[in-house]
Formats: C-alpha cells, sequence, structure tokens
C-alpha cells in the first residue's frame, strides 16, 4: 500500500515545464502528506493539463458519507479495472499525483522501521491515480483521488508487499491521454517501477504523526 508520500519541489517552474502545465501553481514542500489531507494532482480537463489540489481519500460521486474516503486511500492495480468503484473512473477520470518520495514501514521484530523511498536522481515524479468528484449535501464539491499500488519490486520486496505505481513520462503522458479510455490499453501502464532507478534509506519515527510535517521528516536517520 501507500499510506504516506512526500512532494518537496525545489522550483515549482521546473515541476511546470517537466509536465507541461498550462497554469502556474504553487504548492509549498509537503513532507509527510496522509490520508485526509488536500495535495496536488495533475489532471487533463477538455485537453488542457492542469494542477489541482484534491484529498486524498477517494469519495466516489454515488457515496452517501465522505468518510468512505477514509478506506479508499489506494486502488490494487490487479483489480481497479473491475471494482465498481474504480472501473467506470479508469476511461475518464485518471490522475497523475506529484510526489517525490514515499514512505514504507520494515518490520523488525516488535520494530517498524520508517523508510523513504526516492529516485536515485532525486527528481520529482507522479504516480498513477484515479479521482472522482462528490456533491456535497450544503453545496459545493468535493474533489478526491485514490493512489494506485501494484505489486513489490525487488528493492520494495523486503520493506512491504506492495508498492505505488510510479509513472516515467512517457506513461505519464498516455496516463493522462483523454484519448485513451479502454481499461485494457491502461492497465499495462500500472507495473512496478524499476527497482535499479530507486533507493530506500531509514527515517526518523517523527513521520508517524501526520502532525508532523517539516523538512527533518526526510533526513536520513542518525
Amino acid at each position: 500500500m501507500c499510506g504516506r508520500y512526500t512532494h518537496t519541489p525545489g522550483e515549482i517552474r521546473d515541476v511546470r515545464i517537466q509536465l507541461n502545465l498550462d497554469e502556474i501553481f504553487v504548492c509549498p514542500p509537503r513532507y509527510n502528506i496522509a490520508p485526509g489531507q488536500d495535495a496536488p494532482v495533475i489532471v487533463n480537463v477538455d485537453g488542457k493539463i492542469r494542477p489541482k489540489m484534491m484529498r486524498w481519500g477517494l469519495v466516489p460521486s454515488w457515496a452517501r458519507d465522505p468518510a468512505i474516503g477514509n478506506r479508499m486511500i489506494n486502488a490494487r492495480a490487479e483489480t481497479v479495472a473491475e471494482k465498481p468503484a474504480f472501473k467506470r473512473l479508469i476511461g475518464k477520470r485518471r490522475c497523475v499525483v506529484l510526489a517525490d518520495g514515499f514512505y514504507e514501514w520494515r518490520r523488525e521484530g516488535k520494530r517498524k522501521v520508517p523508510m523513504r523511498i526516492v529516485l536515485k536522481d532525486k527528481q520529482p515524479f507522479g504516480f498513477a491515480g484515479l479521482y472522482d468528484v462528490w456533491k456535497q449535501p450544503e453545496g459545493g464539491e468535493l474533489c478526491s483521488f485514490t493512489i494506485i499500488t501494484t505489486e513489490a519490486n525487488d528493492l520494495l520486496r523486503p520493506i512491504h508487499d506492495r508498492m505505488p505505481v510510479i509513472l516515467d513520462r512517457a506513461c505519464e503522458d498516455r496516463w493522462l491521454d483523454q484519448g485513451l479510455t479502454e481499461s485494457k490499453l491502461l492497465t499495462p501502464l500500472l507495473q512496478p517501477f524499476p527497482p535499479d532507478l530507486l533507493e530506500a534509506y531509514e527515517v526518523s519515527p517523527i513521520i508517524n504523526s501526520p502532525a508532523n510535517d517539516r523538512p527533518e521528516c526526510i533526513e536520513p536517520a542518525r
């Protein structure tokens, strides 16, 4: 699964150029993004690639209670085209979740050791995500997203049996392509990321609390 991640861009301009965004956006560094919090995603709206803030934890448009989002922070790649909450979204409501690292906990006896996983070149990347829009009873809309996960690669397997789907640049473009609507053309993109392009290192237990969202969260443990 993916239960925490980071997005700490040095230059928003670099992110804009990398993703060919059609507008500028301002997003402060986030060192410990947790479910239920708002985070930046990229969507294709009428052919324009745009950033949008959404809540992590998918609330389907048909939901009666937004609390369902607490149970829908992840969607499994193996069944995303089959589950009722997700299969209608894969054809029309896909997003790229901006990140530059994520956390998993490695079990050592009774102890859980927090680890941060990043690209070896320390560049930002995107998770494959789905989103939906829920009509609030008092009016207005709640936009929310889920992160798609797949089986762990060789690097992650000793830490956790699942990992978020990381998209390379070519796959990001295809994932956001509105011309692709058939799940059979999209699910092949949902593969484990090459382990030789990633690295993992231990971080401080302060990340265990979502209240801690500061640079110390991503520093190597001492």
